[in-house]
C-alpha cells in the first residue's frame, strides 16, 4: 500500500486550526502505525501564493497538486450572513475543488466548507451535512441537497461533508481507520483524547443558539409554553389563553414557525432536562417530572428521539460537577 496523498486546501479568511487539525492527527497516526506502514503525504495546497488565515495568521502554502484526498477546511461564518458575499472571492478555490472532483478525486469539507462545496456543483442530490447551527443556511444555498443535520460526517459519491470544528478529527479518525486499521485508528483517539465512537450532533445542538422564527404572535405562545413546562399541554386551553380557535392557533403558529406548539413545548422540556442533566444529581425520574412528564418511560423516549440518546447516556456525557464537587 503506497502512502495515501492528503491536501488541505487553504484560501483567505479559513480557519487555520482546520487547516492543520486533520494533518497532525495523520501525524499522530503514522507514529503509532511504525516506519513499515505506507503513511500519508500531507501538504497545504493553494491556487495562491500567499494565503492569510482567519485571525492573521500567514500560511505556507504550495501549488496545487494532485493528491488522493482533498480537504476543504471551514471559515467564519454566522447564521443569515450573506453567503453568496463571502463566497464570492474564492473563485479561484472553487475551481480546483470542482477540478479535482471531476478528475475522480475525493473531497472533503470540514464544517461549514461544505458552502465551497456546494458552490462547486458537488452537493446537487448527494446527501451532505455542515454544523447544525448552519445546517439550514446550508439546505437554503443548495435546495438540491438531502442536509443531513443530525450526522457527524456524511459520505456520498466520493464527497465527504463533516459537522462542526471537532467533527474534522470524527472524519480524520474514520480515514485512518480505513487506511491504517482500526488497531490504529484506536490507539491514535487515545493517545489524542479523542471520542472514536461518536456517530450524532444531536446531543450538542442548543436551540436556544438557533435562529429564532415567528413574529409577535407565536413568540408571545412560545413564551407562555415555556413558563408553562409542567402543565399538561391542552389545547383548548391554549388557544383561549390567546383568544383564537384551536383551528387559528395551529395555523398561525405553524406559518411563523413551521412546527406546532406541542413540537415546541416537547422542545422546551427537553432543552430544561439536558440542562438539569448536566448540572445536577437528581434522578432521571425527577427530572422526568420537573419537566411535566409523570412516566420516565415516556420521557426518556422523547429525550432520545430529540437528542440521539437516552437521558442516563446523555449525562454521562455531558455532566459537569460543581466546583466544590471532587
Amino acid at each position: 500500500m503506497s502512502a495515501l496523498r492528503v491536501g488541505v486546501l487553504a484560501y483567505p479568511g479559513c480557519f487555520a486550526s482546520e487547516v492543520f487539525g486533520v494533518p497532525d492527527l495523520l501525524t499522530m497516526a503514522a507514529h503509532v502505525a511504525g516506519p513499515d506502514h505506507a503513511g500519508y503525504e500531507v501538504s497545504v495546497v493553494s491556487p495562491r501564493r500567499r494565503v492569510v488565515a482567519s485571525g492573521g495568521t500567514a500560511l505556507a502554502v504550495t501549488p496545487l497538486r494532485e493528491v488522493d484526498v482533498l480537504v476543504v477546511p471551514g471559515f467564519e461564518l454566522l447564521p443569515g450572513l450573506d453567503v453568496e458575499a463571502r463566497l464570492a472571492p474564492l473563485a479561484p478555490e472553487i475551481a480546483a475543488i470542482r477540478a479535482h472532483a471531476a478528475a475522480g478525486g475525493a473531497v472533503v469539507s470540514i464544517c461549514v466548507g461544505a458552502f465551497l462545496l456546494a458552490e462547486a456543483g458537488l452537493l446537487q442530490g448527494r446527501r451532505a451535512t455542515t454544523a447544525w447551527l448552519l445546517a439550514e443556511d446550508l439546505a437554503g444555498h443548495c435546495p438540491d441537497a438531502d442536509v443531513r443535520p443530525e450526522l457527524l460526517v456524511v459520505t456520498d459519491r466520493g464527497v465527504t461533508t463533516t459537522a462542526a470544528f471537532s467533527a474534522m478529527y470524527d472524519f480524520a479518525l474514520d480515514l485512518i481507520r480505513r487506511h491504517s486499521g482500526a488497531a490504529v485508528a484506536r490507539a491514535t483517539a487515545r493517545i489524542a483524547l479523542l471520542d472514536d465512537a461518536r456517530s450524532s450532533q444531536t446531543p450538542y445542538v442548543d436551540a436556544r443558539l438557533l435562529p429564532q422564527p415567528g413574529n409577535d404572535f407565536s413568540r408571545r405562545v412560545m413564551r407562555w409554553l415555556d413558563q408553562h413546562l409542567t402543565t399538561r399541554y391542552d389545547l383548548t386551553v391554549l388557544a383561549d389563553t390567546f383568544n383564537v380557535s384551536t383551528r387559528t392557533l395551529l395555523r398561525r403558529f405553524a406559518a411563523e414557525t413551521g412546527r406546532s406548539p406541542l413540537e415546541h413545548l416537547q422542545s422546551a422540556r427537553v432543552r430544561r432536562a439536558r440542562h438539569l442533566l448536566e448540572t445536577t444529581d437528581h434522578t432521571v425520574a425527577a427530572i422526568s417530572a420537573a419537566v411535566g412528564y409523570r412516566d420516565p418511560a415516556t420521557f426518556a423516549a422523547l429525550f432520545a428521539e430529540h437528542t440521539g440518546q437516552r437521558p442516563s447516556a446523555y449525562r454521562t456525557t455531558f455532566h459537569r460537577p460543581a466546583p466544590d464537587e471532587p
